[in-house]
């Protein structure tokens, strides 16, 4: 096992994530341009949502996303379930397929993020980690990876739960620790290819 990545795995790692933006971004432009008006209609606001997260080594950057919910006074939660009113329709539909998630390619090519690894987490979270649980903080976030396949039901798995705060801090969090630090410990370009595959046909 290994408690970070070497220089030729970094640089393995962000070549690949490098020509695969690009790749991505140019062939994915339409969708990410319809996504736009469709989600920036359905919401009322700019379709393109910034949103403040915790990155590699701590450091603080804007993940983007295509909004997905509207406003709605007094609901602020960062803890979103499937039930929540803020999800519009169209929302709805971004969210299920995950085409929400494509500006985050932009996010990869400026080198903020990678395709694979954790996923960042709002503030108060992975900022937070102290010890050998701290160690997943050198590693780039990810669009997708062992996190993001385990809980890919996340959202109707919150909705059941009494009170989805508590439930997301104490069982989801904990586990999601697990699972990105044996993605670091097990790190391989295998291993990559292997959770990209799940993500896009499992």
């Amino acid at each position: 096992m290994k408690d970070k990545l070497s220089s030729s795995e970094k640089w393995v790692k962000r070549g690949i994530d490098l020509i695969a933006s690009l790749v991505g971004i140019g062939l994915l432009f339409p969708i990410l341009v319809l996504g736009f008006i469709l989600a920036s209609w359905s919401t009322k606001q700019s379709g393109i949502y910034r949103s403040k997260r915790i990155g590699q080594f701590g450091k603080e950057f804007y993940i983007l996303k295509l909004r997905s919910m509207r406003r709605i006074e007094g609901v602020e939660t960062s803890v979103t379930t499937a039930r929540d009113p803020r999800i519009t329709g169209i929302g709805a539909f971004l969210r299920k397929y995950k085409i929400d998630e494509l500006p985050q390619l932009f996010n990869v090519l400026l080198g903020q993020m990678s395709l694979v690894g954790p996923r960042p987490d709002v503030p108060g979270f992975a900022d937070n980690l102290t010890g050998d649980d701290a160690k997943i903080l050198l590693l780039k976030p990810g669009i997708t990876g062992l996190a993001t396949l385990a809980f890919k039901n996340e959202e109707k798995l919150l909705a059941l739960q009494n009170d989805p705060i508590a439930y997301n801090r104490e069982v989801i969090w904990p586990e999601k620790i697990r699972l990105n630090k044996y993605y670091l410990e097990n790190y391989s370009l295998t291993l990559d290819i292997k959770i990209l595959f799940k993500t896009v046909f499992i």
